[in-house]
């Protein structure tokens, strides 16, 4: 057993002894089911089978009602063992031939039921293929079950094919981790491995497991074995619908301050209720579903310059729910020395080590109203009237703009979703961020791959969204996203189609750059086309041609008009929507919302 440093300590064990649960009372009392007793017959406790079906029994007991399969040999038992369990109709099995696509997959689902999801590869290379989702995961606080099959003992080291150290190969990224020995109960191992997934010890925050399973020849089921009789699985819509949340208003006992609430990526609903209770203006970040309500502030990056030092209102303080992710002047704001900031933290994150950021942590609500007061009608007003001026500012921009632009596709995008929405990193989640316009209502639950903002993997995360929630999907994503995972298309014959719609906002190439420094590098032209090349990777893939090849419905649109007669479209299967834009005038765009925003903000501020 090894401990791990800061908010990542978790624990990696060995059991390569038989556990005292595999005596033979231990063994008989586990199941009934003559499967699971059954020994190897040579001496070395439990076969391939018996283990695997034990294991599996037990991660179902756990609360695991997804696992995604890729191919293998040395995973066999454990498919075969699944194969029962599904026919039984006690899981629900999804076969990716891609490792890292089954990975996100999984991600997923685990992401839109809350319970742990579990994913199966074979040995080798296929495990390493799941490190993008389980850092993801880790991050993210999802609870990600890793099924690795392995080599038994005595063939590790010896140069048998497909065989690498697998035991903790993941390292501090998952919060525990056991190579269980071939022969020996899984039973005690994989208890521990969930409940370390689920939070519920350690003091750590959900998260990642590895179950490194050795198994040992035969690998198949002896002769006579046939699956049992195929029984229907009863499926129920778990609750995902939006949440509003109310808390009492603010006592008027608390001081008068000049507070905002800053809802970074998971805060939740209770960041809305709390910004309503107290009066204060709401910056909801697009994933922290909680960008909705009549104290959210659209394009609040925009204002923030308009309340900084020197202004006739400047902020005093901050309170942060969730992690904030997206922009520079957010980042700014927290950074502040004139401003002290506090962050709701009832239960451990993931995100971040003790003692590593500067704002002060408070478990309850109560302390987190005592230190942010409440604001007066004043300060609301003054945030409100400011945010109606900006988004008219910004909406005159984008219609006076003929082609889709980012921005618009983000504002339609949010506009329309229902059901689920994922946002890609990169470009979209930011488009959305600033145009989105909050709603008095949430109208879908939003989801975003933020614990490491990768680009990694959204298409699969999408899918897996989409048949945990088992509603509409909505996934929005720039084109080098897309082609990133465009594997993550790729469903076997007979796999469950989901019901989602994946908007591309192809401009061949990678914008986000362009509104960084590069693109200030490439505007003084002095390194040549080396910032196109290397940073905006242009491309020439044709994406209909590429939808028909994986049986995925396509249409293409260039106008915001066609964009939204597409999106109020009822969302059937999977089907692609590519908006076709020109990003070589994006960082200009970008300059003319900010100048247009300013000044109207400014006649606002001075009345």
């Amino acid at each position: 057993m090894r401990e791990r440093r800061g908010w990542q300590t978790g624990l990696v064990t060995s059991l390569n002894e038989p556990s005292p649960d595999t005596t033979p009372d231990a063994a008989s009392d586990a199941s009934s089911d003559p499967k699971q007793s059954e020994a190897s017959g040579d001496g070395a406790g439990l076969s391939a089978l018996a283990a695997a079906r034990i294991a599996v029994g037990v991660l179902i007991d756990g609360g695991v009602q997804h696992v995604v399969v890729s191919p293998g040999s040395r995973s066999a038992p454990m498919a075969y063992a699944l194969a029962e369990a599904s026919a039984e109709g006690r899981v629900d099995l999804l076969v990716r031939i891609d490792e890292r696509s089954a990975g996100f997959t999984a991600l997923g689902l685990a992401l839109a039921t809350g319970s742990p999801a579990a994913v199966l590869t074979t040995s080798g290379t296929a495990v390493g293929n799941l490190m993008p989702a389980v850092m993801e995961a880790n991050h993210a606080a999802v609870p990600l079950v890793v099924l690795s099959a392995d080599r038994p003992d005595e063939l590790r080291g010896t140069g048998a094919n497909q065989t690498t150290v697998q035991p903790d190969l993941f390292g501090e990224q998952v919060r525990f981790a056991v190579d269980i020995a071939a022969g020996t109960d899984p039973r005690r191992a994989i208890q521990t491995g969930l409940s370390a997934a689920t939070g519920a010890f350690l003091d750590l925050p959900p998260g990642p497991v590895q179950l490194n399973l050795a198994f040992r020849d035969p690998l198949v089921p002896s002769q006579g074995e046939e699956l049992p009789p195929a029984a229907e699985r009863q499926h129920y819509r778990i609750g995902t619908e939006p949440l509003i949340m109310n808390l009492p208003r603010a006592s008027t006992d608390l001081p008068e301050r000049r507070t905002v609430v800053l809802a970074g990526h998971d805060a939740g609903p209770v960041a809305e209720a709390f910004a309503r209770a107290h009066g204060l203006p709401l910056l909801a970040e697009p994933s922290s579903n909680a960008r909705f309500g009549p104290n959210a502030v659209g394009p609040y990056r925009l204002l923030l310059e308009h309340f900084g030092p020197g202004a006739a209102m400047p902020i005093e303080r901050v309170v942060l729910f969730g992690r904030p992710t997206l922009s520079r002047p957010v980042a700014a704001l927290l950074a502040r020395a004139d401003v002290q900031a506090a962050l709701y933290q009832p239960v451990p994150v993931a995100w971040y080590e003790p003692g590593r950021r500067t704002e002060l942590p408070l478990e309850s609500l109560a302390d987190l109203a005592d230190f942010a007061g409440r604001g007066t009608a004043e300060w609301l007003d003054t945030w409100l009237l400011a945010a109606s001026a900006a988004q008219h500012a910004l909406d005159g921009i984008l219609s006076a703009e003929a082609p889709a632009t980012g921005p618009s596709v983000g504002s339609l995008v949010w506009k329309h979703a229902r059901g689920q929405l994922l946002l890609g990193s990169s470009n979209g989640i930011r488009d959305v961020d600033l145009a989105g316009l909050p709603a008095p209502e949430p109208a879908a639950t939003v989801y975003a791959n933020r614990g490491l903002a990768g680009i990694d993997g959204t298409i699969s995360t999408a899918t897996g969204i989409a048949i945990g929630g088992r509603q509409e999907t909505t996934v929005l994503l720039g084109d080098v996203t897309f082609l990133h995972d465009v594997g993550g298309l790729l469903l076997g014959a007979g796999e469950e189609q989901p019901a989602l719609r994946i908007v591309v906002l192809n401009d061949s190439g990678g914008a986000i750059f362009d509104l960084l420094e590069h693109g200030a590098v490439r505007e003084a032209g002095t390194y040549g086309d080396a910032v196109e090349r290397l940073f905006g990777t242009p491309h020439l893939v044709d994406l209909a041609a590429l939808a028909a090849a994986y049986g995925v419905g396509h249409c293409a649109v260039s106008t915001t008009a066609a964009l939204a007669e597409a999106l109020a479209r009822p969302i059937e299967g999977r089907s692609i929507v590519e908006v076709r834009t020109d990003r070589s005038g994006l960082r200009a765009l970008h300059g003319r919302i900010k100048e247009a925003v300013a000044a109207a903000v400014g006649g606002v501020l001075t009345r």
